[in-house]
């Protein structure tokens, strides 16, 4: 009976072995289809007419992130809109971050800014990317997004706010929180925010992208409210 019983446990735990390997595999599968997707060619796309006014939002002042950078985005952005909502106040409102993943990000700056419905859009095109931060950009609204960005010389998942666009010489304009401008390429921008960037990705990173917890070429629209 004993020795039946241990076969049934080891059987048991070499179906669920299988069973999750076979989901985690399925993840994966499905994590380098999506990203395979978004590798398109852009430079046909930039080559539009329609690119070719730079676009700029002024009055946007960089901070240095002192507890999360989704709550400085947050604070940036409220700063250009003449509010005043803090990193401090939001860490004292909920006593953690609540900004961690894009899902929770986007509908805390639904809560936050009413004014503008903000959706956000993951996993797009290289050329769908471009485009939509464009149009936001011209339309004289700060974009938020996520992307690879260096703290200290090591790569992090990280959040900003696209503030300008000069496709036709090649340029991306990003307001940093970690306290700086960053002017970019159109290459560097779409290789960060599909983070081909990061080097040595850690395992947990890695399972984050694969289980949907973590999104790649993802940006969240603010559009005002009529």
């Amino acid at each position: 009976m004993q020795k039946n019983n241990r076969k049934i446990a080891l059987i048991a735990i070499l179906l669920f072995a299988i069973i999750l390997i076979f989901i985690v595999g399925i993840a994966f599968t499905v994590l380098a289809v999506k990203t395979n997707r978004i590798k398109d060619d852009y430079s046909v796309a930039i080559n539009s007419e329609k690119y070719q006014t730079p676009v700029f939002v002024d009055g946007i002042e960089v901070i240095n992130q002192d507890v999360s950078c989704g709550y400085a985005v947050i604070e940036m952005f409220s700063a250009w809109n003449g509010g005043k909502v803090t990193e401090e106040d939001l860490y004292e409102k909920y006593g953690k971050v609540v900004t961690s993943t894009g899902k929770a990000f986007c509908d805390e700056f639904n809560h936050q800014f009413p004014e503008f419905q903000t959706t956000m859009y993951k996993y797009l095109t290289n050329s769908e990317l471009i485009d939509k931060v464009y149009d936001c950009l011209a339309d004289g609204v700060p974009v938020p997004f996520e992307w690879a960005a260096k703290h200290d010389d090591e790569w992090t998942l990280h959040y900003s706010l696209a503030v300008g666009m000069d496709i036709r010489n090649n340029s991306v304009i990003i307001a940093n929180p970690y306290g700086y401008i960053e002017i970019i390429s159109l290459n560097e921008f779409v290789n960060r925010t599909s983070f081909n960037s990061f080097e040595n990705m850690p395992l947990f990173y890695n399972f984050g992208f694969a289980f949907g917890i973590f999104e790649k070429n993802t940006v969240f629209i603010p559009t005002r409210v009529q």
